[in-house]
């Protein structure tokens, strides 16, 4: 006699949980930036270059561990938004130097705020060591992981 052993339930995995309160995380902060006109992709593209100030097109690849195409087009949405602008290295023209523009960099405490903001509403009701803890334990999955790609999607 052969006694089938059930599936475990979406809900047994932590897995579940995590995508769970990660979709709607996202979702909520990803309309939050369309109403300030930009996407994820280019909130995380912003805030490198707020971080590096010149940074070069190679560097925002790896930042962003996108393809370059897929790259190439979050700057140029970015360029004709005027909030980055390109330059070129001295003595070559061939390596791009991407810095942001002064509404680019009036924009980043904007947006961040909104991060800020969609972080305090889905966490704001933890207790701080609640919160502290759950960044800690997540910062160590990654790091056990060696996760290295920003998620920017």
């Amino acid at each position: 006699m052969n006694k089938k052993i059930p599936p475990s339930k979406l809900e047994a995995h932590l897995g579940f949980w995590l995508r769970y309160v990660s979709n709607h995380v996202s979702e909520r902060f990803e309309k939050l930036l369309a109403a300030k006109g930009t996407s994820v992709t280019e909130w995380v593209a912003l805030r490198t270059l707020f971080e590096k100030p010149e940074t070069t097109h190679a560097e925002l690849i790896a930042a962003l561990g996108m393809t370059k195409g897929a790259v190439s087009k979050v700057v140029s949405r970015l360029v004709e938004k005027k909030l980055i602008k390109r330059s070129h290295q001295k003595n070559t023209t061939r390596e791009q130097i991407l810095s942001l523009t002064p509404a680019g960099i009036s924009l980043i405490p904007v947006l961040a705020a909104e991060a800020d903001q969609n972080e305090v509403h889905f966490f704001g009701h933890l207790a701080k060591s609640e919160y502290e803890a759950l960044i800690q334990t997540f910062a160590r999955l990654v790091s056990h992981h060696q996760l290295k790609e920003i998620p920017v999607t």
